[in-house]
């Protein structure tokens, strides 16, 4: 995990975690993780257990979703099927 999404949860993590008044070890402590570990979501650590991470974020009150997304790829596929089927 690495780039956008990790920035991502670690802004949100930072800023929630700062807007509810907690240090990094008042949100380990409620989380039941290391402070460490609440610093390297933080950071945007590239690999953190996934169980670590969503114990920290039901702490502050944050879920994390999953979607559905259309790919460059699958557009480019839908869009080459959409063509052949216009031709025939």
């Amino acid at each position: 995990m690495t780039g956008p999404i990790t920035d991502l949860l670690a802004a949100e993590v930072r800023l929630r975690r700062s807007s509810l008044g907690l240090t990094q070890q008042d949100l380990a402590d409620m989380a039941g993780v290391s402070e460490r570990f609440v610093r390297f979501v933080e950071q945007g650590k590239p690999s953190v257990q996934l169980d670590s991470l969503l114990a920290v974020l039901d702490a502050l009150g944050l879920e994390l979703r999953l979607g559905t997304r259309t790919s460059h790829a699958a557009r480019t596929l839908s869009a080459l099927a959409n063509m052949r089927e216009t031709r025939q």
